[in-house]
């Protein structure tokens, strides 16, 4: 029936889940089948002709009753590809793959994972960026009841190692079952999910059952589409964020994420095309209604507009997002990566990391500023894209070699000692040197797990001080701090320091040890020495350059402090110091 605003609804008891159906429009410019646009779940077979699946928002029986999300400030994040993160398999691979890899994850120390976007999308594989069916689960990422098989045996382990009950099969078998296992075992090991969303526009590629042109009207052109405006995106359709109805739309999507699938945050592509197309005010009205909902949410705004800011203060100035993401210390990162490539004597200018490790104006907190130094788009092998990843940077000649080892060791560092929230992008973590693709085809692109797992050194001794790192930032309560000094740049000797608390990191791209350098600390005494990167060259390195584990401040002052240390820093290095 038609309610007095022009809404159709109806109610039909003992449906149950699992029930097929499809609307049958009939419109002022003709009548077809559409599918729902909240619909949970879709036919697996047959996309874009298919069925709509009804399905229960609570039957899944949620293990993660006891976890409790990372305070923002405690945020280390992975952004991974569902459907190529598992690197195996002829075709896409998924949720249930990426699952087995949690306790890998869970080892590194991550404290939080950003997929790509997993809502359905068309073709088999894509970065997820094109959805057409907001409310569903992308259907190449998921298993059919029948072919459960050992990935039910898998997820069970998985379950069995944290003490939790064993999932039926019936329980694994729909769609969003499966991405919720994925999402609980996460969980159960201490990672939080903050999942991706795209509500700048959606599409390209949307079909004649989807939400394009749904009410079927006289005139199919852009003015007269119930869900998108005539601004077009990316190949696709823009929202039209004046309307009422596609405003709540897009927010109960939003809630969905964080209500029926437990998640712990959303990060929201291109909030820049969304407040260029007069979207500011439903990205208020979204995220004072997600904080209302779940106010340990994080929501985070890729934001590119000409006053970052915006996007991260409250309204009605800003948008009320949590974190923006912030690009000085990943340029600043880059360019001088790119310049010590070119040979040991020339000018670096280590002073732009200086510039680059400070707060992005008017954050309140430096937790603002979403960092990191690759992801999907920046090393994606596609089109205008293709910015080398981090090993390739340090040397293009020979991404294995000392010189790449170490120099993308600093890099790393400073991510990871900087303020900020850091990201790392999937394969980072180990020395991964080639740009990734979507495609499950391309087997030239596939991470190097075996690699990273024992079958090259040095990507196993990166691995391993990247989770030293990553297990450092949470030791220590400095590196999650608003706390930052940056000391005056040495640029003879290509060394930078930074205070950030009661610790100092110092790092040199000097391709020499720098023996007996004089540097000043806040504090006199024993200062403990506890962290080097050089340790992990060929781990544990018999060559190692450093300071016997600590240092005495005892010397004159320098650096406007008081008293001073004689250091050891090795080539290529970064150090830090605890007090």
């Amino acid at each position: 029936m038609r309610d007095a605003a022009g809404v159709w609804g109806g109610f039909f008891r003992g449906v149950g889940t699992g029930r097929k159906y499809r609307f049958y429009v009939v419109g002022a410019g003709g009548r077809g089948f559409k599918r729902d646009p909240r619909a949970r779940e879709l036919e697996l077979y047959g996309y874009p002709d298919c069925d709509g699946l009804t399905a229960d928002p609570d039957e899944y029986p949620w293990h993660d009753a006891g976890w409790t999300p990372p305070r923002f400030t405690d945020l280390i994040v992975y952004q991974l590809h569902v459907g190529v993160f598992s690197g195996s398999g002829r075709g896409p691979a998924k949720f249930l793959d990426a699952l087995r890899r949690v306790p890998y994850l869970a080892r590194l120390g991550v404290t939080a994972i950003q997929p790509l976007p997993v809502v359905e999308f068309q073709g088999e594989w894509s970065l997820g960026y094109n959805g057409t069916d907001l409310f569903s689960p992308e259907m190449d990422y998921c298993l059919d009841p029948d072919d459960l098989g050992p990935h039910l045996e898998a997820v069970n382990a998985l379950l069995a190692e944290r003490g939790a009950d064993p999932l039926k099969p019936e329980q694994l078998a729909g769609q969003a079952a499966q991405l919720k296992a994925f999402v609980d075992v996460c969980h159960l090991y201490g990672i939080a999910v903050l999942f991706d969303v795209v509500y700048n526009h959606a599409g390209g590629g949307l079909d004649r059952q989807s939400l394009d042109y749904i009410d079927l009207p006289a005139d199919p052109g852009p003015h007269n589409n119930a869900y998108f405006s005539d601004q077009g995106w990316a190949g696709g359709r823009v929202f039209a964020f004046h309307r009422p109805e596609v405003r709540a739309f897009l927010t109960d999507n939003a809630a969905l994420f964080l209500d029926e699938y437990h998640a712990d945050g959303l990060r929201f592509d291109e909030v820049s095309v969304i407040d260029r197309m007069g979207g500011r005010g439903f990205c208020q009205e979204m995220t004072a209604a997600l904080h209302e909902r779940k106010p340990s949410a994080a929501l985070i705004a890729e934001y590119w507009g000409e006053h970052r800011w915006l996007a991260v203060q409250p309204p009605p100035a800003g948008m009320g997002f949590d974190l923006g993401y912030a690009d000085g210390l990943r340029d600043a990162v880059r360019d001088v990566l790119h310049d010590v490539a070119r040979g040991g004597s020339g000018p670096v200018g280590v002073g732009r990391l200086a510039r680059g490790l400070h707060r992005p104006a008017h954050l309140r907190h430096a937790w603002q500023a979403y960092q990191c130094l690759e992801n999907h788009d920046l090393v994606l092998d596609m089109d205008d894209h293709r910015d080398p990843r981090i090993a390739s940077l340090a040397d293009a000649s020979n991404p294995r070699s000392w010189y790449a080892r170490s120099r993308s060791r600093v890099a790393t560092g400073v991510l990871l000692t900087a303020p900020g929230t850091p990201m790392l992008f999937m394969g980072q973590e180990f020395l991964e040197d080639k740009l990734w693709s979507d495609s499950p085809g391309r087997t030239d692109r596939r991470i190097w797990w075996d690699g990273a797992l024992g079958g090259d050194r040095h990507m196993a001794d990166f691995l391993r001080c990247t989770t030293d790192l990553i297990a450092l930032r949470r030791e220590l309560p400095a590196l999650r701090s608003d706390a930052l000094h940056v000391y005056a740049p040495d640029e003879d000797n290509r060394v930078l320091a930074y205070q950030r608390d009661n610790v100092v990191v110092v790092l040199s791209f000097k391709e020499q040890i720098l023996y007996g350098y004089e540097l000043g600390l806040p504090q006199p005494g024993r200062w403990r020495e506890a962290f080097n990167t050089d340790w992990y060259d060929h781990w544990p390195n018999p060559w190692v350059a450093g300071n016997g584990g600590s240092v005495r401040a005892d010397r004159p002052g320098r650096h406007g402090f008081a008293q001073s240390a004689a250091l050891t820093i090795p080539a290529n290095g970064l150090l830090v110091f605890v007090n």
